[in-house]
């Protein structure tokens, strides 16, 4: 193969300026954005401010795959260790421009936190003399939500990723969460409830903010919109730090026990823009057919529940006409539910979606996939040849067993020979080579499947289907691919 085949990761654009990747690189197997640890699982090297009311805490949590106890270093606020009349803020040593934030958080019930941007004092509210505070809540709580009468308590701007007092957050998750809705706040948030593990990725450039949480691009603000003094901010009151160009990053605690975990950095150039993310998506690999071009959904077809069609074997039976007819019922699913953001195919995960598959049919090939969940906990895996799967989901925080297994196998190897996998918002790379009905898969560069025969799901008497199409599956959870290449054998 030639070298320079791949550029290795996701990133934000500007003209003449990639700030997330990492340049044309020799290919590799395993993709390295670039991030660094802001948290040692350890102590509070890195962190200043009101660190004796912050610290390091194990909490052991059940594995669903192993039904293994395993053990996590969280950093905690506790707020019974606050020193009156000290802000609860803990602030990194270092100062940050241009970035992107990538961590887990987990809240307690009616818990209240929020995310300091380009805080220039720790010992000083972040919500006005940094740039913002991100706030981090329990929207469902009973102090901020009246479920009864399904009512909220606060303004608008005070919830989970607003830009406090000035820009509110994406709140409309009504019914939108069908497979996983009773994990999620009330009050349209796309919060999970007390208790459970978030994923939010921040993302600032300039005076531009990006929130994902759990995967959903819930705020997207240009404070420079802003003045700052007062007169055109949502709760009227000055923000002298709104303009602010670089600062520190901090948690800014208001009396609850929240947790955060893999918190990490990338920082970006001063040219970085928010307008474009450059997938680092190569033009040609030798040899590979381009599945996804980072700009439409061609290639791709829409898949569907309705009258069983997604068992390839109830296609196959139907009449060309049949089959038309629930085709479209497929492709309008999915586009109201796959999309092209950011240079990069995402599933939104929400009521009414369903898998994605290849417009061809493929009997032998090999093919590149790389992809990322943005959920803890989320799941998704490949139909190889119409069958279930090669499986994708959170090794770390749920199964203890990696992702990449042969999850339907019921006589042959189902197991991920090893744990390969990046946590939840990072990008992963599979390699996957199928011949016959036989199966090899390589995550980031480690084998987790050797060889292994692919039962066939919908058939176990009669194997695995000689030739079919290759689906992304949905489980309900968003997720972003990027990078898919084939090659027929």
């Amino acid at each position: 193969m030639k070298k320079t085949l791949f550029a290795l990761a996701a990133g934000v654009a500007a003209a003449g300026c990639c700030s997330l990747c990492c340049g044309d690189k020799p290919y590799a197997e395993d993709i390295d954005e670039g991030f660094v640890s802001l948290f040692n699982g350890k102590d509070l090297t890195g962190w200043t401010g009101a660190t004796g009311m912050y610290g390091v805490e194990t909490i052991k949590v059940e594995m669903r795959g192993t039904k293994r106890q395993k053990e996590f270093q969280v950093l905690s606020c506790f707020p019974e260790r606050q020193v009156k009349g000290q802000p609860g803020n803990l602030c990194t040593e270092k100062e940050y421009d241009n970035f992107i934030l990538r961590f887990e958080f987990c809240m307690p019930e009616n818990g209240n936190n929020g995310v300091g941007i380009r805080m220039t004092d720790p010992a000083k509210d972040g919500a006005y003399h940094g740039m913002c505070e991100l706030q981090l809540l329990d929207d469902g709580g009973s102090k901020y939500y009246d479920s009864a009468a399904k009512k909220d308590l606060l303004k608008p701007y005070q919830y989970t990723g607003s830009v406090y007092g000035i820009v509110p957050a994406r709140r409309d998750n009504f019914n939108q969460t069908k497979w996983k809705a009773k994990n999620y706040a009330a009050g349209g948030s796309y919060l999970k409830k007390a208790g459970e593990w978030n994923f939010e990725e921040v993302r600032v450039a300039g005076s531009r903010i990006q929130v994902l949480l759990n995967g959903i691009m819930i705020t997207d603000a240009d404070v420079s919109k802003f003045k700052g003094d007062g007169t055109d901010t949502m709760d009227g009151k000055k923000h002298p730090g709104l303009h602010n160009k670089k600062g520190r990053i901090g948690w800014l605690g208001h009396g609850s026990h929240v947790m955060w975990r893999n918190i990490r950095i990338k920082e970006l150039p001063a040219c970085a823009s928010l307008d474009k993310v450059c997938p680092c998506l190569n033009k040609e690999l030798p040899g590979f057919t381009r599945l996804f071009d980072g700009k439409s959904l061609a290639n791709w077809k829409g898949v569907t529940t309705k009258e069983k069609f997604d068992n390839p074997k109830v296609r196959q039976a139907a009449t060309p006409e049949k089959r038309a007819e629930i085709q479209k019922i497929a492709d309008k699913q999915m586009r109201e539910h796959w999309f092209v953001r950011n240079g990069t195919l995402f599933f939104d995960g929400l009521e009414g979606g369903y898998s994605l598959a290849t417009v061809k049919d493929y009997k032998d090939f090999e093919m590149y996939v790389d992809w990322r969940i943005l959920s803890v906990q989320g799941d998704s895996g490949l139909y190889l040849r119409g069958a279930p799967q090669v499986q994708i989901w959170d090794a770390h925080n749920q199964w203890d067993i990696g992702s990449g297994g042969l999850y339907n196998n019921k006589k042959n190897p189902s197991n991920a020979l090893c744990i390969a996998d990046k946590l939840p918002g990072d990008w992963n790379r599979f390699y996957i080579k199928m011949v016959g009905d036989k199966v090899t898969v390589r995550l980031n560069g480690k084998l987790v499947v050797d060889n292994t025969v692919l039962e066939n799901y919908f058939d176990r008497e009669n194997g695995i289907f000689p030739v079919e199409q290759i689906e992304l599956q949905c489980h309900g959870d968003p997720l972003e691919f990027r990078n898919i290449y084939i090659r027929e054998l």
